[in-house]
């Protein structure tokens, strides 16, 4: 809201002549938003990607159509497999305003891909709500492996990393394609959320403590170097101390790769909303959060420090000062470590090199070509 209020400012100061506005917010809350932010001139929701276009004078087909613009550093780029979400979790809202899961056909998947790589794309990460729901709603079943297969194929892709896994009816299938395809990062991002079967059950999550835990155990038994990244939350209703204390006692057990923690936040018409009071303190909330980080801070240092002497590929992102800053296969970009390389040759922008670890911090390493 604070940004829309901004623009609005540069909208009465002359700066800009039109004003629009786009996304989950004004999916869900468009009348709103028109009655209380009427300098606006117009409101699009999160799928009015044609409309948007129409409205700034252009035809959609023949100046969009399989085109696409990389914002990103040049040399990686998202994919976004699929939208929408069929998931019923009692915390998310992402179906109010995203809509049902619908996966984009694997053809135009494989078309983007290559017409990436001939940008200079290295590296694809793909994205979706759920990525492990692929093609269920055109073809009846998960295909998620088989698009991994295709998209591994294509020439010029040096790594394919994979977001927003889904555990409930995991595609085993899927580790092996990772554990098979070397351009395939030994990388996975599956938000667990909680492990108390109390919450869980309270989440609508539709798996298991225990079936979490076989999991796990699955994908270090197919892979054991597999980077394993997670999301959790705290404080959602039913989230007693017990509770709680279950969920660290995981976080030790486990000794994620990656992690990243949420406080519950009460959304508008989720079933969470409708049927569960939201009881735990916002102070709680944050504090436990806290307190999982600090775990995982430790977790990550044990296993940063572990790596020193090892020889590892790095994806070099950036230069800045004296030093690189790059990337390895257990990194996304924004949301992980990051790798300081110290190189007394020039290093290209883009590429990959092999570099020796030779120290570490809580969250990145140090290394030289």
């Amino acid at each position: 809201m604070d940004t829309i209020l901004q623009f609005v400012k540069l909208k009465e100061k002359g700066r800009i002549r039109n004003l629009y506005v786009m996304g989950c917010l004004s999916e869900r809350y468009k009348p709103e938003l028109e009655k209380e932010i009427a300098e606006v001139d117009k409101y699009f929701g999160s799928n009015d990607i044609k409309s948007i276009i129409e409205t700034l004078g252009y035809n959609y087909r023949d100046n969009l159509l399989g085109e696409r613009l990389v914002t990103t550093p040049r040399h990686y780029a998202y994919l976004k497999i699929s939208e929408g979400c069929d998931r019923q979790c009692s915390f998310c809202a992402i179906p109010l305003m995203r809509g049902k899961h619908r996966s984009v056909h694997m053809d135009n998947l494989v078309h983007q891909a290559k017409s990436l790589a001939a940008k200079g794309v290295k590296e694809l990460i793909l994205i979706a709500q759920d990525l492990t729901y692929y093609g269920v709603d055109i073809n009846q079943k998960q295909q998620l492996s088989e698009l991994l297969a295709r998209l591994s194929d294509v020439e010029g892709i040096g790594w394919i990393r994979l977001h927003y896994a889904y555990p409930a009816s995991f595609p085993k299938e899927v580790i092996r394609m990772i554990r098979d395809r070397k351009n395939i990062c030994n990388y996975l991002d599956i938000p667990f959320q909680h492990i108390s079967d109390k919450v869980l059950k309270k989440m609508r999550r539709s798996v298991t403590s225990q079936q979490t835990r076989e999991l796990i155990d699955y994908f270090r038994s197919e892979i054991p170097d597999l980077a394993l990244r997670t999301t959790l939350m705290t404080g959602h209703p039913g989230e007693g101390e017990k509770e709680y204390d279950e969920l660290v006692q995981f976080v030790e057990k486990v000794r994620f790769d990656r992690l990243g923690v949420f406080t519950y936040s009460e959304e508008e018409d989720t079933f969470g909303a409708r049927n569960f009071t939201d009881e735990v303190k916002e102070d709680i909330k944050q504090q436990r959060a806290e307190q999982i980080m600090e775990h995982q801070r430790i977790i990550s240092e044990e296993k940063n420090f572990s790596k020193i002497g090892r020889s590892i590929k790095v994806l070099i992102d950036r230069k800045e000062d004296q030093f690189y800053v790059g990337r390895t296969e257990a990194d996304s970009p924004e949301v992980d470590n990051e790798i300081i390389i110290h190189s007394s040759r020039s290093l290209q922008i883009g590429e990959f090199y092999e570099a020796k670890v030779t120290d570490a911090e809580e969250f990145d390493l140090i290394a030289r070509i």
